[in-house]
């Protein structure tokens, strides 16, 4: 059924920041995306994921409001991996990794304005 709407497929996730330049550095070095365009002028950059049409905006702010909206949750081939990865690289994690056995595996993190991302193994598409 196609959307009412016509939309093209793109989907961008709006963040805010107090810099946009640190947190496009951060994204790229502990999830590997990559920076699209910068805008100085009005204090934006997107950066694209490895989903095709799934890109991330950073909109600059002096006192960011985070944790009222939805966390993206990026899913991983193995969640031990990437989340060792990540804390030795002192990104910060709430809590334990949490299993549903045959199901999912869930661990959530935050970016260094306290924006809250997941990471997710699907463990149905194992064995």
């Amino acid at each position: 059924m196609a959307s009412p709407l016509n939309f093209d497929g793109g989907v961008t996730l709006s963040f805010q920041c107090k810099n946009r330049k640190a947190s496009a550095d951060w994204y790229q070095s502990m999830l590997g995306l990559k920076l699209l365009y910068d805008v100085a002028e009005i204090g934006w950059c997107e950066m694209a994921t490895e989903t095709p049409g799934l890109n991330l905006g950073f909109a600059e702010t002096p006192e960011p409001k985070v944790g009222a909206g939805p966390v993206p949750t990026f899913g991983v081939k193995d969640l031990d991996a990437a989340r060792t990865m990540l804390e030795g690289k002192k990104v910060r994690f709430d809590g334990e990794t949490r299993t549903i056995p045959g199901m999912v595996k869930l661990a959530t993190f935050f970016d260094p304005d306290g924006n809250a991302l997941m990471l997710f193994q699907d463990l149905q598409k194992q064995g």
